[in-house]
């Protein structure tokens, strides 16, 4: 029986050449009882690049000593946000400074079968529970909310099983035993599920979408002390409801603009936080060598809203090779020093409210020091430049970012070594 219980917060900030949020990961302390609610501490500095800090209370921790306590399912992720920012113009030959956009947690494992991005049509939405089950579904069906069993994971709507976590495929459970869904307007206690846990009553069960697409479903009411909450809801009769009623599907599409070109010769996992949820870094894209993928972005101001403000996704770049069940986890078993919360580079993507897509690609500090062991290039339709080769990028800096104006695309190219 677990005796402490805490919580990580993270702010993630979208800068420009303007104020952006320095960001602290905040810990807060559980012993049994209600979390002690807290205003989190976000602080508007002008910065050449965002860093992380984890801290408990007032006391900074190491990544090591947060990581430690999500391995033991003691901590989940509070709160990654995007502060508000006004973004400088996009044209055809303006650079951009430093722009970064930051992270959160991750997890780890193998290299086998990746998960793949089927979308199979739309059918009516099923009047039973067992026809709901057994029908022909897919990715824009609408959900039958309060009629599929909570331990049936929803593929058939789209939802991607991440296995190797070993949560029943669902990519995060938070337990809220003590929260009346659509009544409580905060949610005060949060048990973070763990390694064999399942989805089950008064728990929300957070899912992977296939590239493009967004999770659509998560509740009003957030965590007392900044948890973001996301995923479908179990209900007190063992089914799973929408917890965004509005929303019909479990996917959303995203607004499209940003592509990952694979240009290596061996496969590359690309990791993104699962948020609203856990934050951990296990929802995964497998990229195969001479392939293109859609690198899923969203409209920030139409998306999910932490503390008011807009938020963005978050990517982490594994090395060459590392399966997803190896690198779109916390703590990889097979690179444990540059894949998962410790792989190389960072990728931000997310669209302002004037239509321009911010894409950033920075080093993932002060986490790592190591190098991805091949390069990014970033073309297309875009404003300023941005490359990272032979461990380094082009300008110098720790990063960089790019424009890209609403209906045009970026390529992010992996490819070898010059």
């Amino acid at each position: 029986m677990k005796t402490t219980f805490l919580n990580l917060a993270f702010a993630a900030s979208l800068a420009a050449a303007q104020p952006h949020g320095h960001n602290h990961a905040h810990l807060h302390q559980k012993k049994g009882s209600p979390v002690e609610a807290r205003d989190p501490d976000v602080v508007t500095t002008i910065v050449p690049a965002t860093e992380t800090a984890y801290v408990l209370g007032d006391q900074v921790v190491t990544p090591e000593e947060a990581k430690a306590g999500i391995d033991k399912g003691l901590y989940i992720v509070v709160g990654e946000t995007t502060p508000t920012y006004t973004p400088p113009p996009v044209s055809s030959t303006a650079k951009l400074d430093a722009q970064f956009l930051q992270k959160t947690s991750k997890t780890s494992t193998s290299s086998t079968p990746q998960p793949t991005s089927t979308t199979t049509s739309a059918a009516p939405a099923a009047t039973s529970s067992k026809a709901a089950t057994s029908g022909a579904t897919g990715v824009d069906a609408e959900f039958p909310s309060g009629e599929i069993d909570c331990s049936d994971f929803p593929s058939e709507y789209g939802a991607i099983g991440v296995d190797w976590l070993g949560t029943s495929k669902w990519s995060s459970i938070q337990k809220t035993p003590s929260y009346s869904f659509g009544i409580d307007s905060v949610i005060s206690y949060i048990v973070a599920g763990v390694t064999g846990d399942g989805c089950t009553k008064g728990a929300f069960c957070s899912y992977a979408c296939p590239d493009g697409y967004v999770k659509s479903q998560w509740p009003s009411a957030q965590g007392a002390t900044g948890q973001s909450i996301g995923g479908l809801y179990c209900n007190a009769q063992g089914k799973l409801e929408l917890t965004r009623p509005e929303y019909k599907t479990i996917c959303q599409k995203g607004i499209g603009g940003v592509k990952i070109v694979n240009k290596l010769n061996v496969g590359c996992a690309v990791c993104r936080t699962d948020y609203p949820g856990s934050e951990a870094m296990v929802l995964p894209l497998w990229t195969e060598p001479g392939n293109t993928y859609d690198l899923t972005n969203i409209a920030s101001s139409a998306y999910y809203e932490w503390d008011g403000k807009a938020t963005t996704l978050q990517y982490y770049v594994n090395p060459r090779g590392v399966s997803v069940e190896d690198g779109c986890v916390w703590d990889s078993p097979t690179n444990p020093d540059s894949a998962g919360n410790w792989a190389p580079l960072n990728i931000g993507t997310g669209q302002s409210s004037d239509g321009i897509t911010y894409l950033s690609v920075f080093k993932n500090q002060p986490t790592t020091t190591a190098p991805l062991d091949f390069d990014i290039v970033v073309s297309g339709d875009i404003s300023g430049s941005c490359a990272y080769k032979n461990g380094a990028f082009t300008d110098g800096s720790n990063g960089c970012t790019v424009g890209v104006s609403d209906g045009k695309t970026a390529i992010i190219t992996f490819q070898e070594r010059s």
